[in-house]
């Protein structure tokens, strides 16, 4: 069976991780902790990131983008209306355009600073890189919030799915950056209605049900994290 190696609050993972389930993909799951440089993983990475799809001919792929695009290459395009990219050249360029703003804009602005200083310095010994939270750090992030919800909120209010009429990669790429937030309790929903609906219907998918399951140790979710209907 193909193995993913991934971390729980990685949205690239999350994202690959909700693309192979989409598709009916089944893979035995590798939680990897980056830091740690373990030879083996770098083996298949040597650029030491997340996600890594490792095929059953040990062949190994690399990062949230190649990856997406090799499944749909292969997989995606024999999926007709379930395909999560598009046919059209101009909307396979917003597909990749608003999943490329999830996965790096905001991972950049909001979602991996956050991560970093709640989650992985708590993990990570001191000598590597943990210890106490930068609240600077935090305050930036939590600023950034704000602008990537609200731009979210037009995109899912002006359209049936962020990027079009169909689920894409677009959407998944959204869910799970804004999972890892929800999981924080970094989103005041109160504030952000439409996108909050979006995100019912996303998070009510069976692709989600695992994700909603897990659990960081150390770290509980906002209570409704898990609740579909919230």
């Amino acid at each position: 069976m193909p193995t993913l190696y991934h971390h729980t609050m990685s949205t690239a993972s999350r994202f690959i991780r909700l693309v192979l389930s989409e598709y009916g993909f089944q893979t035995d799951l590798v939680e990897e902790q980056t830091w740690e440089k373990r030879k083996e993983f770098l083996a298949f990475n040597p650029a030491g990131t997340l996600p890594v799809y490792v095929d059953d001919s040990m062949r190994a792929l690399c990062g949230p983008f190649v990856i997406s695009e090799f499944i749909d290459e292969t997989h995606g395009v024999l999926k007709r209306d379930r395909r999560l990219f598009a046919e059209d050249p101009f909307q396979r360029a917003e597909i990749r355009r608003l999943t490329e703003w999830f996965l790096q804009k905001m991972e950049q602005d909001v979602t991996k600073p956050l991560v970093r200083e709640r989650v992985h310095k708590l993990i990570i010994p001191n000598g590597l890189g943990g210890g106490a939270p930068d609240s600077k750090v935090l305050r930036t992030a939590r600023s950034n919030i704000r602008h990537h919800m609200k731009y979210l909120t037009w995109l899912s209010g002006s359209r049936q799915w962020i990027a079009g009429e169909r689920l894409s990669y677009a959407d998944l790429s959204a869910a799970a950056a804004v999972s890892v937030l929800d999981y924080l309790g970094e989103i005041d929903w109160n504030e952000f209605p439409v996108a909050k609906e979006w995100y019912q219907r996303i998070k009510s998918r069976p692709s989600f049900r695992p994700l909603l399951t897990e659990r960081v140790r150390g770290i509980t979710p906002v209570s409704h994290y898990a609740d579909l209907d919230f």
